[in-house]
Formats: structure tokens, sequence, C-alpha cells
């Protein structure tokens, strides 16, 4: 019987988390990075897999900064789910909102990730408050915090599909 497979992409704005968060998934991952004004930024994509309930779960972060439009469409395809990385000390900018925006209208099975939350500024129920019915978890992919727990509740409802 052919191993069940989901590929789920990671999208967010600039410095969201999106690295870090599928690295803390995957300490094995692979990351396509170069220097900008701002500090390092993927240029590519990142790539992780991992085991969640009996699942193999490919993940593929994209890049944040609105001139990577192309690699996030090419990444898109085939996509079973969608998680967006949110900034829970700045809260849902304009890039998560257009995001948010094509993946709703895409009717991709979508997750939010509230990061950073280990820092003493991060606000994720604003966070929640601005995305009402939607799926939110606080992480911190900094330390790991919640992001196994989330990652597994977001596959629990792929796989419920």
């Amino acid at each position: 019987m052919a191993e069940e497979r989901l590929k789920i992409v990671i999208f967010g704005s600039f410095n969201a988390g999106k690295s870090s968060l599928i690295q803390a998934l995957d300490p094995r991952s692979r990351h396509v990075e170069a220097a900008s004004d701002e500090g390092p930024t993927t240029v590519a994509f990142d790539f992780g897999r991992l085991q969640v309930r009996d699942r193999a779960v490919y993940l593929f972060g994209t890049p944040g900064q609105e001139r990577f439009e192309f690699v996030r469409q090419i990444l898109s395809r085939g996509m079973d789910g969608a998680i967006i990385v949110v900034d829970a000390t700045t809260g849902v900018d304009a890039m998560t909102r257009h995001l948010y925006g094509q993946l709703k209208d895409l009717g991709v099975p979508l997750a939010f990730m509230a990061n950073k939350c280990d820092r003493p500024d991060a606000v994720p129920e604003a966070v929640r408050r601005e995305l009402p019915g939607e799926m939110v978890h606080p992480i911190s992919a900094r330390n790991g915090e919640n992001v196994h727990a989330a990652l597994d509740a977001f596959v629990a409802t792929l796989v419920a599909r």
C-alpha cells in the first residue's frame, strides 16, 4: 500500500518565521537564502519533511516578499493545505491579508500560526480577533513551543476531509 502524502505550503510576511517553523518541525530541513538589507531572506523555498499521523508531510516554505509571487504560485500547485505564519508581535499586516484572500479564493484548507509567542510583546489574541472563524495556533518557532501540536491539529483536519 502506498504511503499517504500531504503537501503543505507555508506562507507569511517577511520575517514572520516561516523558515524557523520548518526548521523547528524538521531539523534536517533545507533552506535557500540570500543576504538582504533587512537580513537573511528566503529566495527560493524551504523544504522539510516529517511523519504526522502516519502521513508523510512535505513542507514547502515560500518567500515573504511581494516580488516572489511567482515562486508562491509555483509552490502552491497541488498543495493539500496551507499555513500562514503571522508575527504575533506585529499582527495581521497587508501581506498576510493578501495571502489570506488568495488562499480563500483557491478554497484550500488553511490554518494560521501566530508565531513569536515567546516574546513579551506577542498578542496572539489580536491575531485571533482579526481572523474570526479561522484556526489560529499560538507558537514559538524559535524554541519549538507548540509547533508539533499545531501541525498535528492541522493535519488531523486534512485527514478528516
